[in-house]
């Protein structure tokens, strides 16, 4: 079992960046790890994924944007987001689940672990 707080959430202007946490009760180095977002009326979707062994992935509307990275120390995950836009407004979501995931790390199925969320609110 493994508690998922999320934070750093807020309203910004387009071209902004902004950095949300995920602070997790057990060592994230246990887990694969992922962000989500839901925006309103859309389906969840993932972001950016990690794994165990290192391996990122990131959704093709945020590449080059995005930065997903570990905080060992912490016990944190991170979502850098840079040059945000409209369309990045959403409920972010972390996950995780119990050692390595399979080759795709943005699907919902293998996360058994869910934070409440935090809201971005990007405005041009």
């Amino acid at each position: 079992q493994v508690q998922l707080v999320e934070s750093g959430g807020g309203s910004v202007q387009a071209g902004d960046s902004l950095r949300v946490s995920c602070a997790a009760s057990n060592p994230v180095s246990w887990y694969c790890m992922a962000w989500f977002r839901q925006a309103p009326g859309k389906e969840r979707e993932g972001v950016a994924g990690t794994n165990r062994d290192g391996r990122t992935m990131y959704a093709d509307s945020v590449k080059g944007r995005f930065t997903i990275s570990r905080d060992n120390d912490k016990n944190t995950l991170l979502l850098q987001m840079n040059n945000l836009k409209d369309e990045d407004t959403a409920i972010y979501y972390c996950a995780a689940v119990f050692g390595s995931c399979g080759w795709s790390l943005l699907e919902r199925n293998p996360y058994t672990y869910w934070g409440q969320g935090t809201q971005v609110t990007v405005s041009s």
